[in-house]
């Protein structure tokens, strides 16, 4: 895949991952279109870009609004050849200790906003007969960990569509593509939402904040996305959270146990 010349419509733009994947693809001669709720730091992240981007600040969940959103984005660019769905939210409660709300906030940030927008953006793609779709999906989409039952869910759920839509469009030359991250040092773990819809906060010991760099991160996803990789392991080589994508295949017994051994003892009556 080319990038050069190419309109990328990131969403989750204004810091992590989204921000590094800015800065990447304006190196490979991309138009952007940056996406996110706060626009002062959307354009910080224009100002270290090459070339030109556009912002286009809005609520990924406020699904009402999409239309007109997606009706500027193609009017201000003339058609976007690739959408990045990246804006997400984590968790961190156990199960017997979380709201439903607190559910469904995930998996409306992290499910259904991407599948509204893809929704919305895949039929120019489709009747152009090109484009890529890249959802940023995790391990956690991949195997079930402690803590994150509700960002397990939506991931694998995200995981789950990418794959079917992946087969659905293909005869149109419309690419998905899916990536795993593991640990990379954002600010998802600091903004992960607890049992009572809280924001958790910092916390040193998540390990979270030991990963890659989220500009080492976007340089996997973009070389992956050159050499059209469908879908992309991005962490560190070697590291026990990425081990855990084969582990799954090999010995599901064994990793679940050791899941289940992970998980905080709380004495309950």
């Amino acid at each position: 895949m080319d990038l050069g010349g190419k309109t990328i419509w990131i969403t989750g733009a204004s810091s992590g991952i989204g921000a590094g994947l800015a800065t990447g693809f304006a190196r490979a001669g991309a138009r952007l279109v940056l996406s996110g709720r706060r626009e002062a730091a959307l354009a910080e992240v224009a100002g270290r870009c090459q070339g030109d981007s556009i912002l286009l600040p809005f609520e990924a969940t406020d699904l009402d609004a999409l239309p007109s959103i997606v009706d500027r984005a193609q009017a201000m660019t003339g058609g976007i050849d690739i959408l990045v769905n990246n804006a997400g939210i984590s968790q961190r409660s156990l199960a017997l200790d979380t709201d439903f709300d607190v559910y469904r906030r995930v998996m409306e940030v992290d499910f259904f906003a991407p599948l509204r927008l893809t929704q919305l953006v895949l039929p120019a793609m489709v009747k152009r007969r090109s484009g890529a779709l890249v959802n940023i999906a995790s391990v956690a989409g991949k195997v079930g960990s402690p803590l994150r039952t509700g960002y397990c869910a939506a991931k694998h759920a995200l995981v789950g569509w990418s794959d079917a839509l992946r087969a659905e469009i293909d005869q149109y030359s419309v690419s998905v593509f899916v990536v795993t991250p593991g640990f990379v040092a954002t600010g998802i773990a600091d903004n992960a939402l607890t049992g009572d819809g809280s924001v958790k906060g910092h916390d040193a010991s998540d390990p979270v904040n030991e990963g890659i760099s989220a500009d080492d991160a976007a340089t996997i996803i973009i070389d992956a996305m050159i050499a059209d990789r469908p879908e992309i392991p991005v962490g560190r080589d070697g590291a026990p959270e990425m081990q855990l994508l084969d582990f799954k295949r090999q010995n599901p017994e064994q990793l679940f146990a050791m899941m289940a051994g992970m998980a905080p003892k709380v004495p309950r009556a």
